[in-house]
């Protein structure tokens, strides 16, 4: 039987998926392999019958410009006990190519020790792929799919900003991330919005929802003081995973229940309870600002890859068969600065649970930190006498000292 190696994408979505499976497939198929596109992730995989396809020049030319994923994604999370070697016993797999995020890198990484173990010839290299840019890669280099969903961001940010200047309101935007904010970073960056919040800055004090609100707060009046009457504040949606159940049900908001009693969050707009809980706070304070929820999110995850990812994620998939004819296996392909395909060992990322650690971005450095001392609006000390038209305590609206940080 000829040799074959095997496709999983697995998470959810990010521009550039399509690319990598075509760039793989040609070149594979190229070099006399069959290639079989999995659907369903790894609960496809291990499962009695597995789903797939073989994909040949084809299928792989059609797709590669396309957003979305046209092999079907999972976000199952097998469990080691699990794992099995049918599939690829029987369809004389020798690689698997898995396409994913942090979670899905995890899963390929605790699979390439249990082939190791069972002594099968089969290797696994990962292709980082996720629009929130957390993945542990060399500082400087993007997850495929990021600067794509921030290129999309960006132009409906852009528009909501101009909603707000020519209605004269203002917008609590939150994006998605996860527990990292590059995402919402970037496309506060670049939409030049009067206020940014990441999980990241909360360095130096506890997270709360009544910090997050009083520095949307702080921007409001630091524009009014300015003779502003608009603006938008960008918060990622990452400050939820640090925030206990009871925080988040005290924010008053009819949540929907797990089976462990936990707070459903994905059935809830988050921008929604970020503007909810500004609102409530303008109105003990007596300021009328209006403002609006806006959600960004799923609009990004399945837009049509910029040129900056169509290249990018066919080299990483033209990559993948460099390192597979090198031997390597239970890795990570990136590309350095200098352009050369390089292997990063997931072994090397994981921690103590063998869980790969995700990259949050890196708050103390000079990028970020020109961003929140130059960029946006917020009350500082010599604001005060001119902010206690609109609060009366203004220490409890700087900016720097909601954060703890030094002026």
């Amino acid at each position: 039987m000829k040799e074959a190696i095997a496709i999983l994408c697995a998470g959810g979505p990010a521009p550039g998926i399509n690319t990598v499976i075509s760039s793989v497939t040609k070149i594979f198929n190229k070099n006399g392999y069959n290639v079989l596109g999995l659907n369903g992730g790894y609960k496809s995989l291990f499962s009695e019958e597995p789903a797939f396809e073989y994909l040949d020049f084809e299928y792989a030319d059609q797709i590669y410009s396309r957003g979305g994923s046209a092999l079907k994604m999972s976000r199952y999370k097998p469990k080691d006990e699990e794992f099995k070697v049918d599939f690829f016993k029987k369809n004389n797999v020798k690689l698997l190519v898995t396409i994913g995020g942090d979670d899905t890198a995890s899963t390929a990484n605790r699979l390439a020790k249990f082939l190791t173990k069972e002594k099968m010839d089969v290797k696994n290299i990962h292709v980082p792929k996720t629009i929130d840019n957390d993945l542990p890669l060399p500082e400087g280099t993007p997850t495929f799919g990021y600067h794509s969903a921030k290129e999309e961001g960006v132009r409906l940010c852009t528009t909501i900003y101009e909603d707000a200047r020519t209605s004269g309101n203002w917008f609590v935007v939150s994006a998605m991330g996860r527990e990292a904010g590059h995402l919402a970073f970037g496309i506060g960056t670049a939409c030049h919005y009067p206020m940014i919040i990441i999980p990241e800055m909360f360095n130096k004090t506890k997270m709360t929802f009544d910090k997050i609100t009083r520095m949307v707060i702080s921007s409001m009046v630091k524009r009014r003081i300015l003779g502003i009457d608009y603006g938008a504040a960008i918060i990622s949606e990452g400050v939820f995973h640090f925030m206990s159940d009871e925080e988040i049900i005290d924010t008053g908001v009819n949540f929907t229940y797990d089976e462990h009693g936990h707070p459903e969050l994905g059935n809830v707009s988050k921008s929604h309870i970020f503007n909810m809980l500004t609102q409530q706070h303008l109105k003990t304070l007596r300021i009328t600002v209006k403002s609006r929820p806006e959600e960004i999110g799923y609009e990004l995850r399945c837009c049509r890859p910029i040129a900056y990812d169509l290249s990018y994620a066919t080299r990483l998939g033209l990559g993948v068969y460099s390192l597979y004819k090198k031997g390597e296996t239970g890795c990570m392909t990136t590309i350095g600065r200098g352009g050369n395909i390089s292997p990063l060992y997931l072994k090397d990322v994981e921690d103590e649970n063998g869980k790969v650690k995700p990259r949050l971005v890196n708050i103390n450095s000079e990028a970020v930190q020109v961003i929140f001392k130059s960029n946006l609006h917020y009350i500082t000390k010599e604001d005060y006498r001119a902010a206690k038209k609109y609060v009366k305590n203004p220490e409890s609206y700087d900016f720097n000292k909601i954060l703890n940080w030094e002026d």
